[in-house]
């Protein structure tokens, strides 16, 4: 494939992932949003359908996920790495997922912090800033 082709794809899926966050309220279920938005310290565990507010959540996973593969895999042209770094966010999605439900589930004040970073990393593509850079690095030292 072209380089200027893939630098193009490339763009297109940042681009993806820009329309993901900018849309996030029309999208997606996601009664935290706002709630992280204001002095959520000092006020109570919003109303949610927990069901409902998981599915959503997956669904955001994986659109992340999908398109944060594209990008390796237009990057580094390594299937290996698109394998290797699938299986991170599987494993990564079943370790955050059960403390997500949990707080869900129990809400505390004391847990919210916690809470806001674990969310942040279900519904952000940080695996692929943590990715990219290290895939990077490994291919430069290889």
């Amino acid at each position: 494939m072209n380089k200027i082709v893939s630098y193009l794809l490339v763009g297109i899926l940042f681009i993806f992932l820009i329309l993901i966050r900018t849309y996030e309220n029309v999208l997606f279920y996601d009664p935290y949003l706002t709630f992280f938005e204001n002095d959520y310290l000092y006020i109570d565990s919003p109303r949610r359908e927990v069901a409902k507010l998981v599915l959503f959540t997956t669904l955001r996973f994986v659109l992340n996920t999908v398109i944060s593969l594209g990008i390796l895999y237009l990057i580094f042209k390594d299937k290996g790495i698109i394998k290797f770094s699938a299986l991170i966010y599987l494993i990564a999605y079943v370790l955050l997922l059960i403390p997500f439900l949990y707080f869900v589930i129990n809400p505390d004040q004391d847990d919210y912090y916690l809470f806001f970073n674990i969310r942040r990393f279900l519904i952000q593509p940080i695996g692929l800033i943590l990715l990219l850079p290290a895939f990077y690095y490994y291919k430069l030292n290889r």
